[in-house]
């Protein structure tokens, strides 16, 4: 896979999605050595909870403006595994397709 989706828990509790081509670890490590300005620098350390790879960057992209759009229980129901959850949210909400998403178990996520 060459891309990635991918949600971080901060320092302060808040998540942070973002997208990433290559190494997801290279990511992470820069997002806690405080390479690049923005959400995350002040928020520090964070810790990987979610991702997801994709062959095409674009893809990632797109899921990325979706979970963005998330409230914070939709993205704690994905980062749990709780799919049930995240259909009940979802129709709360008029979304109609979250399938679209993996299991932690299935992306290999942690957390």
């Amino acid at each position: 896979m060459t891309a990635y989706v991918y949600i971080v828990r901060c320092a302060d509790a808040r998540y942070y999605v973002g997208t990433t081509r290559g190494s997801l670890e290279k990511r992470i490590a820069e997002h806690n050595a405080g390479i690049f300005g923005g959400y995350t620098k002040s928020r520090r350390p964070v810790s990987l909870v979610y991702h997801q790879g994709f062959e095409i960057i674009a893809d990632a992209i797109a899921a990325e403006r979706q979970l963005k759009g998330w409230s914070r229980a939709k993205k704690e129901a994905l980062i749990d595994g709780n799919f049930e959850a995240l259909r009940r949210l979802a129709r709360r909400r008029k979304t109609k397709d979250v399938s679209s998403f993996e299991t932690p178990a299935d992306a290999g996520s942690s957390g």
